[in-house]
């Protein structure tokens, strides 16, 4: 299987812009023999499109039958490839920061984030809520795991169950010589916590300034990556 893990740049609330780079990078993505295109955490709406005021969160938030997962869908069978990306999710009276896998055009899985690093816990209340599940999935041919950044730093040990993948989307704006200095040895050491493939999507975007990035982690060590600070894809073969 190839995967194409995406440090794209996305703009905060404007979901028509990114939307429009992940049928970019898609393509790019097929055009490399991907079965599978991934994004960072957030991706859909920009991971600071919240505003920690429910009346105008819930706005920015969208169901999983809302007119842009339908999008993506759409966008999967078109172009014939796989996605996965992180999003404010709505369900009810509820927001999570959520990733969704979609496979020919289907919702495969919807993953909740366990950790409450997303939000400001002080101006929040409980319509901006965390899952708390974690389970393996099959996903061709490979049992498969998604943990949303601060997941694997708060509760490592649920994320180490014998699966052949874990995908890991996340949000950080790290000053690149901060990165390069000692942050990328930090999150490789957590990543070998996990004996598994270790898929790491960072996002670029402005405002604050994010670099994004891809890595590969295996057996505790970085296997492959695209630089922190650079834009592209990087193509996996698992």
């Amino acid at each position: 299987m190839k995967i194409a893990l995406a440090s794209a740049k996305f703009i905060n609330n404007d979901i028509a812009y990114n939307l429009h780079q992940m049928e970019r990078y898609a393509r790019r993505a097929k055009d490399s023999g991907a079965d599978l295109i991934c994004f960072g955490e957030t991706f859909l709406q920009g991971f600071d499109s919240l505003c920690w005021n429910y009346e105008k969160d819930k706005e920015v938030a969208v169901e999983l039958s809302s007119p842009p997962i339908q999008k993506i869908c759409q966008l999967s069978c078109d172009i014939g490839i796989d996605f996965l990306f992180g999003f404010v999710e709505r369900e009810e009276d509820r927001l999570y920061s959520s990733c969704a896998l979609i496979s020919n055009g289907q919702i495969l899985y919807d993953y909740r984030r366990i950790s409450p690093g997303w939000k400001v816990s002080r101006l929040t209340d409980h319509h901006y809520q965390e899952g708390n599940l974690v389970q393996p999935f099959k996903y061709r041919g490979k049992q498969c795991l998604i943990a949303l950044c601060g997941d694997l730093w708060v509760y490592p040990e649920r994320f180490d169950l014998g699966q052949d993948i874990l995908f890991w989307p996340i949000y950080v704006n790290f000053s690149i010589d901060d990165w390069q200095q000692s942050l990328q040895e930090d999150y490789t050491q957590q990543a070998g916590k996990i004996s598994s493939d270790v898929l790491m999507i960072n996002s670029l975007s402005q405002n604050p300034d994010a670099f994004g990035g891809c890595f590969h982690f295996r057996n505790k060590l970085l296997q492959d990556f695209l630089p922190y600070g650079q834009e592209g894809l990087l193509i996996v073969k698992i």
